[in-house]
């Protein structure tokens, strides 16, 4: 019989364990503002006013605030976070139609008491997910992570190590649909807000790609177009690159060209091995895909077509 899936609960944590982790949330949650405001709209003159007049009616107090005007399509791109006390999401959501409608806006209003939940998919490099793990248990990556998913066994001691359930679901030609229905499944029973691809080497079908729209972050190496396939660092060192990249995007149905959120390079020169690149090329793609996950959490980014706005 062909295994389809199969689920590692980890042990219960210990009471201490526990503790560290409860305080550690409540004090996060103390530094954060109550909402966040992102929107873009055609740009004219009175939009912030705008803005800030429905905040301050509504007895809001700004804490930040950033915007950027495109020039090159014409558009305004905001994010405003703010404390709102007694102040419910609802109520803001409804008394802010007459603003956005007036500017033809985009806009969503983020609560910020409750963190991002996050389901990572990895395969068998696990440089990613590491870094990710780590990031969340020290409070440094402020987000939720339910479960881990897998093709392979490999990381199934890893998520057990940082009590967190395994989800192994390989895929073959005949499982790839049915998997993905399963992933599906845990989406909305886990009320997963973002799917990390952590170095997961299957590509996503357009169903998912489709449902999951801008909810989906990939990691991979600089190199594309340029290397493709298999043992790019091979690649790379054959042609003598002298810098080791990597970008990290949303997930679209066109393989490896959605909107990019975030990258980063080091020199490198002709003394190192293919091995030494890999290894370079690691820490770098861990560090992009942080920064991407974290901009994300924080509701850091905004669309504009193909491209991004990112409000650091």
């Amino acid at each position: 019989m062909t295994e389809t899936s199969v689920v590692f609960e980890p042990r219960p944590i210990q009471a201490e364990t526990q503790t560290s982790v409860v305080d550690r949330s409540s004090k996060d949650r103390s530094l954060r503002p109550d909402f966040i405001l992102t929107f873009s709209c055609p740009d004219r003159i009175g939009i912030v006013h705008a803005v800030s007049g429905f905040l301050a009616t509504h007895g809001c107090n700004i804490r930040d605030s950033a915007q950027f005007s495109d020039r090159s399509v014409g558009r305004l791109f905001m994010r405003v976070s703010f404390d709102a006390p007694g102040v419910l999401l609802t109520d803001l959501q409804a008394g802010f139609s007459e603003v956005s409608t007036s500017f033809g806006m985009t806009w969503e209003f983020h609560g910020c008491k409750s963190k991002p939940r996050l389901l990572i998919m990895v395969s068998k490099a696990g440089h990613c997910l590491n870094d990710l793990l780590f990031r969340y248990a020290t409070g440094t990556l402020s987000v939720e992570i339910p479960l881990i998913v897998s093709n392979h066994r490999d990381f199934y001691r890893l998520a057990a190590s940082y009590d967190l359930p395994f989800h192994h679901m390989p895929i073959t030609a005949d499982t790839k649909l049915a998997q993905e229905a399963k992933l599906f499944e845990l989406v909305e029973q886990e009320r997963i807000d973002l799917i990390v691809l952590a170095r997961y080497m299957q590509v996503l079908s357009d169903n998912v790609c489709q449902k999951m729209s801008g909810r989906i972050i990939n990691i991979h190496h600089s190199f594309l177009p340029s290397f493709k396939g298999a043992r790019p660092y091979h690649q790379a060192h054959s042609r003598g690159v002298k810098l080791i990249g990597a970008t990290a995007h949303y997930v679209t149905a066109d393989l490896d060209e959605g909107p990019i959120i975030e990258q980063d390079v080091l020199r490198v020169d002709h003394s190192l091995t293919p091995d030494d690149l890999s290894a370079i090329g690691r820490d770098v793609e861990a560090a992009v895909l942080a920064r991407a996950v974290k901009l994300h959490a924080e509701n850091r980014i905004l669309m504009n077509g193909d491209r991004t706005v990112i409000f650091r």
